[in-house]
């Protein structure tokens, strides 16, 4: 029975309220069906396209922050990789980058600071082969689409889409063009997931049915900070809810499952937890930013999506930056006769005591050395002196030049940018209709049922 002390007036306002809320769900999943649908293909499909082979790579950087000044300092112990033009809304960046070339013996790029649409000069010049862009998230596509339209191929940083408009709009553009968009994932390049990559490839664990990504990092001194990303990477907490960074476990993960080469994402579900971690941090010490301050946080502290694939094989896919827990990516992959799960590495075999342990690390040793990968035994000491994370971001580059330089297709490509991806948007629309399924678009337009030239090839 209705509670008397309700008023009509009061009872029309809330089932009105009710059905205005009860019709989110609905707006956001027929937006998220009209995003999907595949735009008329006016370019050629970039499926195995291979680069034009060339002795120099000429390169241009937009973003010479943090991640920007250490994609910079790899790159300049690259063979072959000439950079000629460096970009930034901050000078001072532009010429401590200019610096950092002509100390490594090259001739000072061009330097491009004069307003936040600068980058387009830079991608207008005509002589640049490849442009990689280290700037934050809400610029990726539109500064990729300019780079792609001036000519040159284009290294993104993750995650390189935040819609799936925008995942489309990456492979229209780059199939207008007939121009490489890689996502820059260099977790996709680290020692134990091209091991790992290695073992799966050569059937030491069967059937593949399942695999754990995520990205567990605790950055709350970032997101709270006065600088570098603090500027800007809180704000998602603020206006959504779902799994913003998804590629460094996903992408591995997807390279066991030769997704886009056999396979594909069909679905997904996702829920989040409530959010408390990040609140309760700044309300015990408050940050000098009065946005901040007083802020309220959507997001969960922990994102647990699962997908699942057209071989019904699943994945499941954390988020959590917020909490006080140990870095990982999971990177778990499990096969009718074995698993791998890493953080620490771990290998489990059903020829060994049928699988009920891990193997001891003599026995894990044995194993490393048996399928550790031909790019690691050939570059991977100099790559653990050289590179950022433990050397997986100057093998991610070695790897992007040595292709190019030798006309070789990319491992990465649009439509894995594009899948990849995809979750962040996927993500936030399934936790808004409470964890109901939603579905991947198939980027490739039917072309991941093929047999393709396989990745991390000599």
């Amino acid at each position: 029975m209705p509670d008397p002390s309700i008023s009509r007036r009061d009872l029309f306002a809330g089932a009105a309220a009710m059905a205005a809320v009860s019709a989110v769900p609905s707006m956001a999943a027929a937006s998220l069906e009209a995003e999907s649908a595949a735009p008329r293909r006016k370019g050629r499909s970039m499926v195995d396209v291979p680069f034009e082979p060339r002795r120099e790579v000429a390169v241009g950087i937009i973003g010479v922050g943090g991640r920007g000044m250490s994609l910079l300092a790899d790159l300049l112990k690259v063979p072959g990789a000439r950079v000629k033009a460096i970009c930034d809304v901050v000078r001072g960046k532009v010429v401590q980058a200019q610096k950092a070339c002509m100390d490594a013996g090259q001739p000072e790029p061009t330097g491009y600071w004069r307003g936040e649409k600068d980058f387009e000069e830079l991608c207008r010049r005509g002589d640049l082969d490849l442009v990689l862009v280290a700037t934050p998230w809400d610029w990726h596509v539109r500064m990729a689409v300019s780079a792609l339209k001036g000519g040159a191929h284009v290294g993104l940083e993750v995650p390189s889409a935040q819609t799936i408009d925008e995942c489309w709009e990456l492979v229209q553009v780059s199939e207008e063009t007939q121009k490489h968009c890689i996502m820059l994932e260099n977790c996709c390049y680290g020692y134990w997931e091209m091991t790992v990559w290695q073992m799966v490839h050569q059937g030491l664990l069967g059937t593949l049915t399942h695999s754990e990504a995520a990205y567990i990092h605790d950055l709350r001194g970032i997101l709270l900070g006065a600088g570098g990303e603090g500027m800007w990477r809180w704000k998602p907490h603020v206006e959504r809810d779902g799994n913003f960074y998804p590629t460094h476990g996903l992408g591995p993960c997807a390279n066991y499952f030769d997704v886009n080469r056999g396979d594909r994402f069909a679905s997904l579900v996702s829920m989040s937890s409530l959010e408390a971690a990040l609140s309760e941090t700044r309300d015990a010490q408050p940050p000098a930013e009065e946005d901040k301050r007083k802020a309220r946080f959507r997001a969960g502290d922990m994102n647990t999506s699962i997908i699942r694939t057209e071989m019904g094989r699943t994945i499941m896919l954390q988020h959590d930056v917020v909490t006080p827990r140990p870095y990982s990516r999971l990177n778990l992959v499990q096969g009718t006769k074995g698993c791998f799960a890493d953080y620490p590495a771990r290998l489990a075999l059903e020829e060994v005591s049928g699988g009920h342990r891990w193997l001891t690390d003599d026995e894990m040793k044995a194993r490393r050395a048996e399928f550790e990968h031909p790019l690691w035994k050939k570059v991977g000491e100099l790559a653990r002196q050289v590179g950022g994370h433990g050397g997986m971001d100057y093998i991610m580059l070695y790897r992007l030049i040595d292709c190019m330089k030798r006309g070789l297709a990319p491992d990465i490509d649009v439509y894995d940018l594009a899948a990849w991806a995809a979750p962040v948007a996927l993500s936030e629309a399934s936790v808004k209709r409470g964890g109901a399924v939603v579905k991947f678009p198939d980027f490739t337009r039917g072309r991941w049922k093929e047999d393709r030239t396989t990745i991390f090839q000599p």
